[in-house]
């Protein structure tokens, strides 16, 4: 991974990292800390440097969360898929193509609104 540093230039043509002038202060537990350092030290790094470049990826990945929950959706409608296709298969039904059109219209038309329950469905399990 390339370095995020911000460079900037200075007259006689030589370039040098900007300074980092700005603090953020947040309070954590002790327990929270002791994890939060703990991850930092897996990844090799400070818990200041790991926090930074945490902080830093939140700012421009709004599209990541987009990107993520575009591929969940098309994950969960490949499931539905073969969920209502593999089944009759291996019964050893035959599927006319009429239906086999009808099942990927409804997937297309389901798949977000399945793959937002699923997820609402994790969050309620993880607060419980």
């Amino acid at each position: 991974m390339e370095s995020a540093i911000p460079i900037n230039s200075i007259p006689d043509g030589s370039k040098r990292p900007i300074a980092r002038n700005r603090i953020l202060s947040v309070r954590f537990t002790e327990s929270e800390y002791a994890a939060l350092e703990n991850l930092a030290w897996s990844k090799g790094t400070t818990l200041a440097d790991w926090a930074r470049e945490a902080l830093g990826h939140s700012l421009g990945n709004g599209g990541s969360e987009q990107l993520e929950m575009h591929i969940f959706t098309e994950l969960v409608g490949i499931q539905m898929l073969l969920m209502n296709t593999l089944e009759p298969i291996l019964r050893g039904d035959k599927m006319t193509q009429e239906r086999l059109t009808a099942l990927f219209r409804q997937v297309q038309t389901t798949k977000a609104a399945k793959a937002h329950e699923l997820l609402a469905k994790r969050s309620q399990n993880r607060e419980k």
